[in-house]
């Protein structure tokens, strides 16, 4: 609970003025009795003492007092509800961002071991929770302390004994709530986890609904889903019946004490302790206590419900970011970076992904790396651009370390086109701006010249506006790689990543790619590299390198490796047979 205390520090001045308001608005309410009593013994049973007139303006003044009374109590329960809201929605807000503040702010490694939806389930369960608690919190807890503490002082006024039977009853309860409440505090850290679960199930069924739907797959997920959802029918149900032990016990509780209460105050009329008045003044408080008191179960709940929440968002908060050096060297314009030794290890891996691997590229120039498949590849790009850091060695910007650079300035710089094009839902101007918030419209036409995405904009009947469904699923994939290349330039990029951009297309869209990747590498002023499977992507680099089981096994220009005839030589013979052999089957058919 220290984590949401911190929260309300923030926004104390709001919470204070809103407990002060509860307290007005119970006070004011707890008035009523009293007038009430003082209408009885002064007024209602004086009948033989007081004239007619007497009666009239006494009863008159009260029953308007009564009146204002009810009318401030109203007016402050207004103003209660709206900074209890206040506080509420700045609090929720408050950790809803600074959780996605610091959930972006993780190394990548974090995002590849846990599911894109159980982070935002997460950080809205938390947001619920706490904003219920603190609503319970002021709206019926801290409203019955006031309405309590009010009673029992005015119970000692009058009777000693009747005062002691209400504050017996406070540990009482308190007790049986505490003990009770354990076992809720435990379930619900179950049902928390099952249905953070279920989030990270559905978002990733729905973002791959292509491929459920088009193996016949719905009925499955739709059963697994269920199997899942059904698990936290079942915490719910155990929960609720907790919660209704806590209630009944709690109400019956209750019921005795206000027994006990109301025989006492009998007695003590019949002794003659106590007048009419009191005596219907305590009766009508103590629904004012016991009602309050009876909703304690809701209060208790809302307590583990925010508990369970409160530790996942504490476990989000304390995983370490994204390690950034506390001065760092700003690189400025990007035009040489180097890997000197660098090697790199997966965390559940038992070897080295990336081994030794050397290289320099200066602007202007054009490098490639290929490899078969597990060569080290891809990681190598994620080292490139600063997502992994080198285990050993160093990885190089301007001949600055990766570990003392400015890396948000060396990103700023580096356009990246991967395989996987990651498109989003909306129009063609809001993917590309994307990149570029304050990019033009002239300027984002520019990017799309430059990209070759003719075809797709020659099609696009809204051009801009035109919208391209989520994840890119109205457009081919050849047009997806387009709009990703245009994107990358329309950061004017001084380093140009191609990861493997035409591994999953045809041969003919995969030409025309190359075709402009090779059109693009011709700038003089920005780095590029390119990473590849297949060899005729990459024959223009000024040199290749040929990664092996993460180490460099050859490196050169294309030609330069083929008359080595050795491992590039072999994948090149490879393509090259599968090439023919599709020919002379196609010449065949």
């Amino acid at each position: 609970m220290k984590i949401l205390l911190k929260y309300l520090k923030r926004y104390w001045k709001i919470l204070a003025l809103a407990m002060f308001l509860a307290a007005v608005n119970q006070i004011f309410s707890l008035l009523d009795p009293y007038i009430f009593r003082l209408i009885l013994d002064n007024y209602a049973t004086k009948f033989q003492q007081l004239a007619r007139a007497e009666f009239f303006r006494g009863v008159g003044i009260l029953l308007l007092l009564s009146m204002g009374t009810n009318l401030v109590s109203r007016i402050a329960k207004n103003f209660q509800d709206f900074y209890v809201n206040t506080v509420t929605q700045k609090v929720g807000a408050k950790m809803y961002t600074d959780g996605l503040a610091h959930s972006l702010q993780l190394p990548y490694q974090v995002f590849e071991d846990q599911r894109s939806g159980e982070t935002l389930e997460k950080l809205q369960r938390v947001r619920l929770d706490s904003q219920n608690l603190i609503t319970n919190f002021v709206n019926i807890l801290f409203f019955s302390i006031i309405g309590f503490l009010f009673v029992v002082i005015y119970a000692f006024s009058l009777s000693w004994l009747v005062a002691v039977i209400y504050l017996a009853m406070a540990p009482v309860l308190g007790f049986l709530s505490a003990f009770l409440s354990r076992k809720i505090k435990t379930v619900q850290i179950r049902i928390i986890a099952q249905t953070t679960a279920l989030a990270g199930s559905t978002t990733e069924s729905l973002r791959n609904i292509e491929l459920v739907k088009s193996l016949g797959l719905s009925g499955a997920e739709i059963r697994r889903l269920n199997n899942t959802t059904e698990e936290i029918l079942k915490l719910e149900l155990l929960r609720v019946r907790y919660l209704r032990t806590l209630s009944f016990v709690q109400g019956t509780a209750i019921n005795f004490l206000r027994t006990v209460i109301l025989f006492v105050m009998i007695y003590l009329v019949y002794a003659q302790s106590l007048t009419i008045g009191q005596f219907f003044s305590l009766w009508i408080y103590s629904f004012f206590i016991f009602n309050p008191l009876q909703q304690l179960g809701d209060v208790v709940n809302s307590y583990r419900e925010a508990q369970a929440s409160l530790q996942n968002f504490e476990t989000i908060l304390s995983a370490a970011k994204e390690p950034k050096p506390a001065h760092p060297r700003r690189v400025g314009r990007l035009s040489e970076v180097a890997f000197n030794h660098v090697s790199f290890q997966h965390l559940a891996a038992d070897k080295h992904a990336v081994d030794e691997v050397d290289f320099k590229v200066r602007s202007g120039e054009t490098i490639a790396f290929v490899g078969p498949s597990g060569a080290g590849k891809t990681t190598l790009v994620k080292l490139l651009v600063g997502l992994y850091r080198p285990r050993e060695g160093k990885v190089l910007y301007n001949n600055i370390d990766v570990n003392d650079a400015d890396l948000e300035e060396v990103r700023s710089q580096i356009g990246l086109v991967t395989q996987d094009t990651q498109l989003f839902a909306g129009s063609i101007r809001d993917n590309l701006k994307f990149a570029n918030p304050e990019a033009t419209d002239a300027q984002l036409w520019d990017a799309l010249k430059r990209a070759a995405a003719d075809s797709l904009m020659a099609r696009a009947l809204q051009g801009l506006d035109t919208v391209i469904g989520e994840g890119g699923v109205k457009v081919s994939g050849g047009e997806k790689q387009r709009l990703s290349i245009a994107r990358a330039l329309l950061r004017d990029p001084r380093l140009l990543v191609f990861d493997e951009a035409t591994s999953s297309l045809d041969s003919l869209t995969e030409e025309q790619i190359t075709a402009t990747i090779r059109s693009l590498s011709r700038n003089q002023e920005q780095i590029t590299v390119l990473i590849a499977h297949r060899l005729s992507t990459i024959m223009h680099a000024d040199r290749i390198y040929v990664l092996e089981k993460g180490h460099v096994a050859e490196q050169g220009r294309h030609q330069d490796l083929l008359d080595q005839k050795g491992l590039y030589y072999a994948m090149w013979r490879q393509q090259i047979g599968e090439r023919e052999d599709t020919a002379k089957t196609l010449a065949f058919a």
